[in-house]
């Protein structure tokens, strides 16, 4: 088997004879085309949770992981400019797993990097933006309301990014990420390299670069031809951190936006085929394909985690994970049929707003973001491909 097979062969092989039973639970699905033995044309797959793999990478002890992305993935850089301005800076942010401290998540505690982080025996990625804090086992670069596109791209479309008053777009954190490197990672290119051949990068991004248009009344056709310059950024932020050095790259796709009370919300549509048989607004769940980078790096592990399969999974398991029936209500917020004020004035952790006494029962805790219990469910369940 060529080279590039070599990483999940041996985390495969690896675990079986470590685990012997782990394997009885996973849905295979491992794609390998091998291409140097010309007579065996045929193609086999695994399929298996990022859950697993992320445990089963940690045979490895991989030192470091390095997050980039938007709210889903912030760990507290956003607060870090305007902590007055942020929700995420106060409570109910953060009252289920860091109390009476808010950590700038936004989420009712713990997000899905953070499940990424434990199974990997790391400790929690702590935000870049924060200079008083360690490093050492790797950063997260994520910055909620930030875009895939850079601002220019949507200033071109007159469509202003009025959530994010210092957006951080990819390139921004990517310049962060040679920053931290070069200051306090690596002592030569070389160095850098070899570092990176031993961290796991998770890149997740592109959902707020459809938010902003639809909400400033793009049509959805309009946002499609958005498409391509989205997962062109991503594709090129990928190449830039395997040229660096990196070989082991998660690339998540965004969560399904017709679901989130937010949209529901806000788009509201009097035709019931405009809905699927969960309650989503269908039109808004288009899903766009990542191009494919194997062939260009046939060293690297470029891994797709498929958060929307994922999240769709959790709402139709929704009853067996012990979740009420109104799965698409958001835990903290009020107003409407999703509990959610479309307005944006009444958000979840302004002055009156309410909060549900059971956010391990929801699946959104305020509209926008999944609740902590969910993140874990999202990464248990997660579709994973190489």
């Amino acid at each position: 088997v060529e080279r590039e097979c070599n990483f999940i062969h041996f985390l495969v092989s690896r675990q079986q004879s470590t685990q012997p039973n782990i394997l009885s639970s996973l849905r295979i699905n491992l794609t390998i085309k091998p291409s140097k033995l010309k007579h065996v044309p045929a193609l086999f797959n695994i399929n298996i949770t990022l859950s697993t793999i992320i445990k089963m990478s940690s045979v490895f002890l991989l030192p470091r992981a390095l997050s980039f992305g938007d709210s889903i993935s912030d760990t507290g850089n956003q607060i870090r400019d305007h902590p007055v301005l942020y929700y995420a800076a106060r409570l109910p942010y953060g009252q289920t797993y860091f109390h009476d401290k808010p950590t700038g998540r936004w989420s009712d505690g713990l997000l899905m990097i953070d499940y990424i982080a434990m199974d990997l025996k790391l400790p929690l990625l702590n935000p870049y933006l924060d200079k008083n804090t360690s490093f050492n086992n790797g950063v997260n670069f994520a910055v909620a309301a930030s875009t895939a596109l850079d601002d220019w791209f949507f200033a071109a479309r007159n469509i202003p990014v009025k959530w994010a008053n210092n957006n951080a777009p990819l390139k921004v954190q990517l310049n962060w990420f040679k920053t931290y490197l070069n200051s306090s990672v690596c002592q030569s290119n070389t160095d850098c390299a070899r570092k990176l051949r031993r961290s796991i990068v998770i890149l997740e991004t592109g959902s707020n670069d459809y938010s902003y248009a639809l909400f400033q009344g793009k049509s959805i056709q309009e946002v499609q031809t958005y498409i391509r310059d989205i997962v062109g950024a991503i594709v090129d932020a990928v190449r830039e951190v395997i040229r660096l050095g990196a070989i082991r790259v998660v690339v998540t796709g965004t969560l399904p936006e017709g679901c989130c009370p937010i949209f529901l919300a806000a788009f509201p549509n009097s035709d019931p085929k405009a809905y699927d048989d969960k309650g989503c607004l269908r039109d808004l769940n288009e899903k766009g394909a990542l191009a494919k980078l194997r062939p260009e790096f046939p060293h690297a592990d470029i891994i797709y985690a498929d958060y929307y399969a994922a999240f769709l999974s959790v709402l139709r398991r929704a009853e067996s994970l012990g979740e009420p029936s109104s799965t698409l209500k958001a835990c903290c917020g009020t107003g409407g049929l999703y509990n959610f004020d479309k307005n944006l004035t009444k958000v979840c952790g302004a002055p009156g707003v309410p909060v549900c006494p059971n956010p391990d029962q929801h699946i959104s805790w305020d509209g926008t973001h999944l609740t902590q219990n969910n993140s874990m469910y999202t990464v248990e369940i997660d579709h994973f491909k190489f």
